[in-house]
């Protein structure tokens, strides 16, 4: 049985040109990249050509990349980098929205906990924050807004220029989870306007584990960690250097193919979808659809089934579902409720997201195998 694989929004496979320029830095290079030596020199320069190749993918500078284990350390660092000094004093607000991914939303709490005022922000049913939710939700003692730039189920993209704008006229610091965007559409911090921006390695053909955070020159963070001052004091700790060889080749692939990648996956879902409503119709809704979106992401409802149901049916396909039913009660996810959502029809929604392995073939298959086994159960 070949496996269709349909969950790239999960984690997608090391790319094999990123494998191969990791592994002379798990044998061969294998120095201390703080020591002054020639396989210390060797693994330093590695570290700093891997730096320049995540700026250039998001056009920021070489020193305003820290490099992360991950999506989740970039969002402490950020969040809790940004506001730790201001949990010692009284009247400091931080503004999130209603489905960001709990890399940041459990900060977000965390920093509640130390006296840091949280307002969360809805989004429409459309998957997207209304700028004007942020502008109403900010305080004179407002000191961050964090919204992701894409979100992770839907793949709706938040206009966060526009939230930046509104952020700037008051001095607001934003931060934006940038996981599940970068690598998939255009992303350039100056013109989204960002102070902060966080990648998640394994979203972009590297390796799990690694990541980056985007500090804007003229923000000044408080580490999280405490240690030797290995990136620019913000984050300690010995380099993992190849898998930093590994994210900085990812991030160099990524923008070679951007656009063309971009319009392949665009046409990708859009025949999946095709196929899907040819045979179900209307009763076939997506989630987000009005909406700007990620190009490779398919949040769809059948209707009449459990999108868990559907799934057991075809073991080929790897893919997820966006809720869970048990004894007739459906638990819907974060994002599903936060649309409003039915709780019918967020029963069968089964999120497809694409990636750079995905063919017609795959996506020919995958539709006649989703069609058969909705048939079966309807």
């Amino acid at each position: 049985m070949r496996r269709i694989y349909l969950d790239y929004n999960a984690t997608t496979p090391i790319a094999p040109s990123v494998h191969e320029a990791m592994e002379p830095y798990l044998t061969e290079h294998f120095g201390n990249p703080s020591s002054s030596h020639v396989l210390g020199r060797i693994t330093s320069e590695a570290i700093q050509e891997a730096r320049g190749c995540v700026a250039g993918l998001i056009g920021a500078d070489c020193d305003e990349i820290v490099f992360t284990s991950g999506g989740t350390e970039s969002n402490n660092l950020a969040l809790i980098g940004a506001l730790w000094p201001d949990t010692l004093r009284t009247g400091s607000h931080l503004i999130i929205s209603v489905f960001e991914h709990p890399a940041v939303e459990a900060p977000a709490r965390f920093l509640k906990r130390q006296g840091i005022a949280l307002t969360i922000v809805p989004c429409t049913e459309d998957g997207v924050v209304d700028p004007n939710e942020i502008r109403r939700a900010i305080r004179p003692e407002t000191r961050l807004v964090s919204i992701m730039h894409a979100n992770n189920e839907i793949g709706t993209i938040q206009p966060i220029r526009a939230i930046s704008t509104i952020c700037h006229e008051r001095d607001i610091l934003l931060h934006t989870d940038a996981a599940q965007s970068v690598g998939k559409i255009r992303v350039n911090v100056n013109e989204l306007g960002v102070d902060l921006l966080s990648i998640a390695g394994h979203k972009l053909y590297a390796p799990k584990g690694v990541g980056a955070l985007f500090v804007r020159r003229s923000v000044t963070l408080q580490p999280v960690l405490h240690g030797a001052g290995h990136e620019r004091g913000l984050r300690p700790g010995t380099e993992n250097v190849a898998s930093l060889v590994g994210l900085g080749k990812a991030a160099t692939l990524a923008a070679r193919a951007l656009e063309t990648e971009t319009e392949r996956m665009a046409a990708l879902r859009d025949r999946l979808l095709d196929l899907l409503k040819a045979e179900i119709g209307d009763q076939l809704t997506v989630n987000g659809f009005r909406s700007p979106r990620l190009p490779n992401t398919l949040s769809a409802n059948f209707p009449s089934v459990a999108g868990a149901e559907l799934l057991q049916r075809v073991p080929e396909i790897c893919a997820s579902t966006g809720s869970a039913c048990h004894a007739d009660q459906v638990s819907m996810s974060k994002t599903l409720t936060a649309i409003r959502l039915e709780p019918q029809q967020a029963r069968g929604t089964v999120r497809l997201s694409l990636g750079a392995h995905t063919s017609v073939e795959d996506v020919d298959r995958t539709a006649s195998l989703l069609l058969g086994a909705w048939q079966s159960l309807t």
